[in-house]
């Protein structure tokens, strides 16, 4: 069969599965929507939360970074990982103790205060969207490869999948929807990481066949190392990142994951304290079966695409180049006239995405208006598409290369619909309910948490055809925005008792408007735009959300020590979710 004909065989499987959970599972009240009724097991919640957690930017995007970037990509590595410890085992027990399954939630009434919570919903929602747009442009991105159609409609379509499930089921579906998501995509990143490690080092495993030798008996990361400096590219291996910015981008990452609040509700679906903590464990060790096969997979997707194009005629090309380009994803512009691939260091655009023409040049390839003539290269390769083009590229058989478009789906789309039920939540439940309207029956509530989802999926789907990075960067301000708003007034509610409103307030509207204005500055180009030159203490947006943290602390600090403390009730209860269960007793036993 064709590799069309098994995508679409996949892809309407696994839909089918999908859509059946979201009808068996639709929620009939706003406890099953916003939490599953509290009823899940911990290991389907374990593979739920690991489904949610490896989006798009894991799945699609993770390894497209790596793959280009060498060692700098590493960053994403360790932040999100031990950002996941920090929220599985410090963070999450005591939020799950607190009994607030939101943010907003959580400190609207560990602070005291509805201002409190109104802040922590406007910063909510921009967290949730500006991450909701990485996950939509990598549904997009699978659609328009997988019906060949452009981005922009590949988003639409995406749009309209995630609203349904979403719309039906909340949680409850989304929960069962993305254990049944983890298991396709888990198999479709790991299946063709199996062929190609034994296909280039005869190493079945890639974890050890990405440090092992290909043909000829040298190191395949060596060979990719000298395949680089030919081409005028630094070292895979050697970084360019400055050290404080490698610790800044992690340390933003880290900490923004720690506050991100579509995980954080994962631990409020399960029945108790002890069952959230076992989740916790379980999906720490799927996600690591993803996150150590990621660098693999980037070293051999790079090896190939070099081996692949470079100094290749146009005209005999593999087809799934020809592919990629019609989506708009890749480009050829032949500066010198040779009819070659020339894929050399250089920025091969003047900008940051091809602007196409309705021409084709002499070979039949897509004519770009914004070719830079500056620069030798001569192609533009989108790094979101490297994992999906990487079975393509290692001629693997056709079933693979559907099954991972399957994969990328499932990635995109379970993150996707956690984002919106958060999106919804705030909206709903933290906004209206416990502010607008207390009144509210719970059937009116679930229709407008609906409504929120509806809003919602259109400002996402815009900006997933507008984004402004490619998926894990966007992921990546996304984390920046939580660490700069939500993580400290999280982790100071719960361990510092004279914390009080006002420093909480002023804390996370200082921090999350700090780190706003700078991704607008120098993501964007607003406010006077900038180069690298330009940023600030050497800081790239990616990492500034550790700088936005700092002083989101140091400010809720000297506030709160400045104006009047806590209730003493507000005081008690913070002392007792940081006591253990069943410590009195065993003290006095």
């Amino acid at each position: 069969m064709s590799v069309q004909t098994w995508t679409w065989l996949l892809v309407g499987i696994t839909f089918a599965l999908y859509f059946g959970i979201a009808i068996w599972a639709r929620a009939g009240s706003t406890k099953e929507f916003y939490v599953a009724g509290g009823g899940v097991s911990p290991l389907a919640n374990g593979m739920a939360t690991a489904a949610d957690w490896m989006s798009a930017a894991s799945f699609i995007s993770m390894a497209g970074i790596i793959s280009f970037a060498g060692y700098d990509g590493s960053v994403y590595l360790m932040g999100w990982t031990g950002g996941y410890v920090l929220l599985a085992l410090l963070l999450a027990p005591y939020l799950r103790k607190f009994g607030k399954f939101t943010v907003p939630d959580f400190i609207g009434d560990r602070y005291y205060s509805n201002t409190a919570r109104t802040v922590a919903v406007i910063c909510a929602l921009i967290v949730s969207f500006t991450y909701v747009a990485g996950q939509m442009r990598g549904v997009g991105i699978v659609f328009s490869q997988f019906l060949q159609v452009d981005i922009v409609y590949g988003v639409l379509i995406g749009m309209t999948v995630v609203l349904v499930f979403a719309l039906l089921g909340g949680m409850k579906g989304i929960t069962y929807t993305q254990v049944a998501q983890y298991c396709v995509l888990i198999f479709a990143f790991m299946v063709p990481a199996f062929f190609i490690s034994m296909q280039m080092t005869g190493n079945i495993i890639p974890q050890l066949g990405m440090g092992g030798t290909v043909e000829g008996g040298e190191f395949l990361l060596d060979k990719l190392d000298k395949l680089h400096v030919q081409l005028g590219f630094n070292e895979y291996t050697s970084g360019t990142k400055s050290t404080w910015d490698v610790f800044a981008i992690t340390l933003a990452l880290m900490t923004g994951t720690a506050g991100l609040p579509h995980v954080i509700v994962r631990f409020f679906t399960v029945p108790k304290v002890k069952d959230a903590r076992k989740s916790a464990g379980y999906a720490l060790l799927l996600i690591a079966i993803l996150y150590t096969t990621a660098p693999a997979i980037a070293v051999f997707s790079r090896t190939n695409l070099i081996e692949t194009v470079s100094e290749k005629e146009y005209s005999e090309i593999p087809v799934w180049f020809k592919n990629w380009e019609d989506t708009g994803l890749i480009s050829w512009t032949d500066k010198n006239g040779d009819g070659k691939i020339q894929y050399v260091a250089g920025n091969a655009l003047d900008g940051k995405k091809p602007v196409y023409t309705e021409a084709r040049g002499t070979y039949g390839e897509r004519m770009i208006a914004n070719a830079n003539f500056n620069a030798k290269n001569e192609l533009y390769v989108d790094r979101d598409i490297m994992v999906l083009a990487n079975p393509e590229i290692a001629q693997l058989p056709n079933w693979v290369i559907a099954l991972v478009a399957a994969g990328g789906l499932a990635a995109a789309l379970s993150t996707a619909a956690g984002l919106l039920l958060v999106i919804s939540t705030s909206v709903s439940h933290d906004l209206i309910k416990k502010q607008l309207k207390p009144d509210i029956s719970d059937k009116d509530e679930l229709t407008a948490a609906r409504i929120a989802i509806f809003v919602a999926i259109l400002i996402a789907g815009y900006f997933g055809i507008n984004p402004p990075g490619f998926v894990a960067a966007v992921v990546a301000l996304a984390f920046g925005l939580a660490a700069a708003s939500f993580f400290p007034a999280i982790v100071l509610g719960i361990f510092d008792k004279r914390m009080n409103k006002e420093g909480a307030i002023s804390g996370m509207v200082v921090g999350i408007v700090l780190m706003l204005f700078y991704m607008m500055k120098f993501k964007l180009d607003m406010f006077g735009g900038g180069t690298k030159e330009d940023w600030w203490f050497g800081t790239s947006p990616e990492g500034f959300g550790t700088i936005a943290m700092f002083v989101n602390v140091v400010i809720s600090l000297v506030v709160s020590r400045v104006t009047a403390a806590p209730p003493k009730d507000v005081q008690e209860i913070v002392e007792s979710i940081r006591i253990p269960s069943g410590a009195g007793e065993a003290v006095e036993h």
